[in-house]
């Protein structure tokens, strides 16, 4: 059976973005050339163009699928190590998010040429619904009592900020593991702000 045009449309966006994502972790942003990677998925510079705009359109659809898959693996991170404790979930999942920043796909792509190229990441799509994530969470710690009476939505900027932020520090160090532990306490300790007295 012959597959529809939106099928075709929607595999050829997937091919690219596979394509985007392993030249920009392998060269870079601005090495990554266009021709190479349509040539790579058998496309034309045509098809890149017509899905994303340019190349920078690339990135930023590169940078959402990851920037998903890092939201998603510090959510289940928080879940595997706090066992029903939404507050221990949280700092996990801050700490989960932090630690990504070793990984060099993350560091390249998100938290290095993501910024550089697509601006102030709090502005981007993908940490928009993370920060909703967080709001949620920080509401249901309202609720059960575990936080100070604070505005939800602003613990919850602060403290998916601090995450970020801690990230970006340490993508952007030139010793990245002796960094990790510092921002990750510092991060915890910030956080640790927030609950009420007990």
């Amino acid at each position: 059976m012959a597959r529809s045009r939106q099928e075709t449309m929607e595999e050829n966006r997937a091919k690219l973005i596979s394509a985007g994502r392993k030249a920009f972790a392998e060269k870079g942003y601005a090495a990554a050339s266009m021709d190479e990677l349509t040539a790579d998925v058998g496309l034309t510079r045509g098809a890149l163009y017509h899905n994303f705009g340019d190349k920078r359109g690339l990135l930023a659809a590169v940078v959402t699928q990851i920037d998903g898959e890092m939201a998603a693996r510090a959510k289940a991170i928080g879940a595997d190590a706090a066992a029903g404790d939404h507050w221990q979930a949280m700092l996990a999942e801050g700490a989960a998010y932090i630690e990504m920043a070793l990984d060099p796909e993350v560091q390249r792509i998100v938290l290095l040429d993501g910024p550089a190229v697509l601006g102030d990441p709090s502005k981007w799509p993908s940490q928009n619904s993370c920060l909703l994530a967080t709001k949620r969470s920080v509401e249901q710690l309202l609720d059960k009592g575990v936080l100070k009476p604070v505005d939800p939505e602003a613990a919850a900027r602060l403290l998916s900020g601090a995450a970020l932020n801690a990230a970006l520090w340490v993508a952007a160090s030139d010793e990245p593991k002796a960094v990790l532990p510092k921002a990750i306490d510092a991060f915890r300790a910030m956080a640790t702000g927030l609950l009420a007295e007990r």
